[in-house]
């Protein structure tokens, strides 16, 4: 399972907004360039967020964008969903989505694996993120 592009986007974003302090707001071109995310794409993903109740948007001239609660209050599942929808690893997930329901031995697998993930990133707020220092290595152990 792969995010999309836009919610890896969405998640730097409000990491970076995360690690500005409270209530302080940000230029959407200033986030766009320090986090290296294309502007046009950036304001349809704070749409999103926006409208999903994650982020407060103002314009004008003091205008930007800033996290609408606290960053603990904010958890990479609730970005990530506000992106991509539900979390789902295949159609075997969701009930009555896999013919062979009954004698499949991959279903308990696949759900299980869905739980944990969506459990991690339920558990993984952005006050503890913003917190975090950087690792001094970029690759991920399998």
């Amino acid at each position: 399972m792969q995010i999309t592009r836009q919610a890896d986007y969405a998640v730097r974003a409000v990491l970076y907004l995360a690690r500005l302090g409270p209530n302080q707001r940000a230029a959407t071109g200033h986030v766009a360039r320090e986090q290296h995310i294309p502007p046009s794409f950036l304001a349809k993903i704070i749409s999103q967020l926006s409208i999903a109740g994650l982020l407060h948007t103002s314009r004008g001239a003091r205008g930007g964008v800033t996290l609408a609660r606290d960053p603990k209050e904010i958890t990479l599942l609730d970005v990530i969903e506000a992106i991509d929808g539900p979390i789902r690893l295949n159609e075997c997930v969701d009930n009555g989505g896999c013919t062979f329901e009954e004698e499949c031995p991959l279903k308990p697998v696949w759900c299980e694996a869905q739980r944990e993930l969506v459990e991690r990133l339920k558990n993984t707020d952005f006050g503890t993120l913003s917190t975090q220092q950087q690792p001094t290595s970029s690759s991920c152990a399998s």
